[in-house]
């Protein structure tokens, strides 16, 4: 049997492979989906009648304010429209706590500290690491995040000042959280601190391609709680449009509100209003957006396929992946502490696959058995070279076959 690995494994070599499936990006086929944004002809000025071309409206326009009350289902005076991306809008609501939170900003407290599902979003880390807030790592349920895991760290330190989550199609495993998870990651998070800030970047909030549990919106259930005052919720167009040529979205309330407006008011003049108008104009409203995610489905789904197919070919001995029904990502889990030397194994073949660690705070895997595949921005043909690259470099790692 190890003869047979190394034979393969000799084979792929000679092909000189070049694919890379490091980042979750759409194919150009789904960049076509919204090719007419480009070159939509819309009015110049708003249905309030606010000249586009000039600056003002440093929240969005009352329009794409309105397609963003509909998509998180939230109160439009609530809702602030911005620009490409969730991320951004998530860096700012950090930076705003960081400068101005009341009583004390956080860059005042000796030792701020976040909790963070993991595997998780290596941007998220990123980001806490750039205003040096520690991320507290939890472990991830079928339903959503580990709530004893959550109430014992909350339970020994007092330093946390709050909880930053990919909620829906969590990224890299594809969790979707339940409503009764959030209802009590809500309850457990408030009864901590009144100012527990619950930071949720819903990237992936209408991105199924299979068959998905139902989740309330993230709002309706923080009204049950009544902590919309402690809860930002991001979302934005970055895989449903263009990436860094869509527009985004904000859902929050009180305080949060307020200090998201503070910064912005001094970092972000007006956001582009004519590019939110152009989306307006495309997608009229939610209904449009499910359509129009309905076509992005139909394009990602058989990649996602391909992908299960090679991954269900590897023995259960090896490890285990997930099955996600929508987002980009799709997470391995060997058995063994050999994820960094898989990855190697794929680069040496000619596949690039994000480093092995990226999905923990600090790069650090403990475990070392975490790995994120991305199926998506590449061909299905690429696609299924660089799954029988990875399988047989799954195999090798885990019987310890020397190369």
């Amino acid at each position: 049997m190890h003869q047979e690995i190394i034979t393969k494994f000799n084979l792929l070599k000679e092909r000189q492979i070049s694919i890379d499936i490091t980042r979750g990006k759409p194919d150009s086929d789904q960049l076509d989906l919204s090719n007419e944004i480009v070159d939509i002809s819309i009015p110049s000025f708003s249905e309030e009648g606010v000249d586009l071309r000039n600056y003002g409206e440093p929240f969005g326009i009352k329009e794409a304010r309105r397609l963003g009350s509909e998509l998180l289902d939230a109160p439009i005076e609530n809702i602030l429209a911005g620009e490409q991306s969730s991320l951004l809008l998530t860096y700012q609501t950090v930076l705003s706590n960081f400068l101005f939170a009341e009583p004390i900003p956080w860059k005042d407290l000796k030792n701020p500290k976040f909790i963070c599902p993991v595997p998780g979003f290596d941007r998220h880390f990123m980001m806490l690491e750039d205003f040096g807030i520690d991320a507290v790592p939890i472990p991830l349920n079928d339903d959503g995040i580990d709530l004893a895991a959550f109430e014992e760290e909350l339970n020994k330190d007092n330093e946390i000042i709050g909880i930053l989550c990919v909620p829906k199609h969590s990224n890299p495993s594809g969790e979707v959280y339940s409503d009764e998870n959030l209802s009590k990651m809500f309850q457990i998070g408030s009864n901590f601190s009144e100012k527990f800030l619950f930071l949720f970047d819903h990237a992936y909030l209408v991105h199924d391609f299979l068959p998905t549990p139902e989740q309330k919106p993230l709002w309706q259930i923080a009204t049950e709680q009544k902590v919309q005052d402690q809860t930002v919720i991001t979302t934005s167009f970055s895989k449903i449009s263009f990436g860094g040529g869509g527009i985004s979205f904000m859902a929050t309330a009180g305080h949060s509100l307020e200090l998201i407006k503070r910064v912005r008011t001094t970092m972000i003049i007006c956001p582009d209003k004519l590019n939110q108008k152009r989306h307006t104009e495309f997608f009229k409203n939610v209904d449009g957006i499910k359509m129009h995610m309905n076509k992005h489905a139909d394009l990602i789904r058989p990649k996602f396929e391909i992908a299960y197919s090679y991954l269900e070919k590897l023995s259960a001995d090896c490890g285990s992946f997930s099955k996600p029904t929508g987002g980009y990502f799709i997470t391995y889990s060997t058995a063994k502490p050999i994820a960094t030397r898989v990855v190697e194994l794929c680069k040496e073949l000619g596949v690039l696959i994000t480093p092995a660690g990226s999905t923990f705070p600090k790069n650090h895997d403990p475990k070392d058995s975490v790995i994120r595949l991305a199926p998506t921005y590449v061909s299905k043909e690429e696609l299924e070279v660089a799954m029988e690259v990875f399988i047989t470099s799954v195999e090798i790692a885990h019987l310890d076959i020397n190369i």
